[in-house]
């Protein structure tokens, strides 16, 4: 525990603006140090006093910047607040017995450089420092999860699969082709251009990839080019036509596992698709999942993944920007594709 009363520090903050349609945009959220923070938590409470190492950006906070209605598993972040999400920290004062001063945590924080974290249960402690720090907002942290929780347990892989994987220079998609190459499977990638295509055949051990800009008939492409015998398994991060191709060609009884639909978030009336009913005549199984619900297995997860990592069987692939001023840019850029692979937010470096 911090001594005496806690030393009050100016607090930088990316701060919410307003709710948004259509494209994000930089001006929808501001950078302001006009906060401050007492560093140290409220006596009696569980809450955690963090330092914030790095931020994780993700599509899924477009959706949040939305009106949100209804039931969901989202909320929308309130205007004039600051934005949050996932991200590495430090613990600098705890009321909580599970965490001490100095721990190492992943989980939900704000867009600021210090946050108060009144729910503590949404944090897990950081044992594994034999790694960089940052996979934690990727690798090791959600993305990692939804990857394994998409391919493994929804999609119920078998060796000499087909696997097609959209976005797959993404935070998620570069990792669900890599978990499908070590288990025996064909897998081709769909990115935004000739450089991310290169990184996959080259970097990430994908069979095939392709700019999907480049393909001005998806349906042809798929069946003639990458998969003349029907796709077992897509992993699905896109929507629109790309689904609705993939729809067409793939095989009896494939999985499609439904991880996010990036061409759909900043579309202010719902897109439609033409070719469901392939779901039926080829008895396709569709799943949408939430990681959330799948936290139970993280250490499934880490047994898995951590020896990969340690013998040099796992690439990844991060994009990190030092400064949370660049935040805003750094976020709205992942909607044109600036990034190449998990896209991050250096806050602090770790002491």
């Amino acid at each position: 525990m911090a001594s005496g009363e806690g030393e009050v520090m100016r607090n930088k903050q990316v701060i919410f603006r307003d709710y948004v349609t259509g494209n994000p945009k930089e001006s929808d959220m501001y950078v302001t140090d006009s906060s401050t923070i007492k560093l140290k938590a409220p006596q009696g409470s569980v809450a955690v006093l963090v330092k914030n190492l790095y931020l994780a950006c993700d599509p899924y906070l477009r959706i949040r910047m939305g009106r949100i209605e209804g039931s969901s598993v989202f909320t929308s972040f309130t205007p004039g607040s600051p934005l949050s999400g996932f991200g590495v920290a430090k613990v600098l004062d705890s009321g909580h017995p599970e965490f001490k001063e100095g721990d190492l945590v992943w989980g939900t924080t704000g867009w600021e450089e210090y946050s108060l974290i009144t729910e503590p249960e949404q944090l897990f402690k950081i044992h594994h420092t034999d790694v960089p720090l940052s996979y934690y907002t990727g690798l090791l942290g959600v993305p990692g999860m939804t990857a394994f929780v998409g391919f493994h347990e929804v999609c119920s892989p078998k060796r000499g699969d087909s696997v097609f994987v959209s976005a797959a220079a993404g935070a998620v998609g570069q990792l669900v082709g890599q978990f499908a190459k070590l288990m025996g499977c064909y897998v081709v990638g769909s990115v935004g251009s000739k450089e991310k295509v290169d990184l996959l055949k080259n970097k990430l051990g994908f069979d095939e990839a392709f700019n999907y800009k480049e393909e001005h008939d998806l349906d042809a492409a798929l069946k003639r080019t990458y998969f003349p015998k029907g796709i077992d398994i897509y992993f699905e991060n896109v929507g629109g036509k790309m689904l609705d191709a993939v729809l067409l060609n793939m095989r009896p009884h494939g999985h499609i596992s439904v991880c996010g639909m990036i061409s759909h978030y900043n579309l202010n009336q719902p897109q439609g698709f033409s070719n469901l009913t392939s779901l039926i005549y080829n008895r396709i199984r569709m799943e949408g999942f939430v990681v959330f619900d799948y936290f139970h297995l993280y250490p499934k997860f880490l047994d898995m993944v951590l020896p990969y990592i340690r013998e040099g069987k796992i690439v990844y692939l991060e994009d990190i920007v030092e400064g949370l001023e660049r935040g805003p840019a750094t976020l709205v850029g992942l909607f044109s594709g600036r990034n190449v692979g998990k896209q991050v937010v250096l806050v602090a470096p770790a002491e």
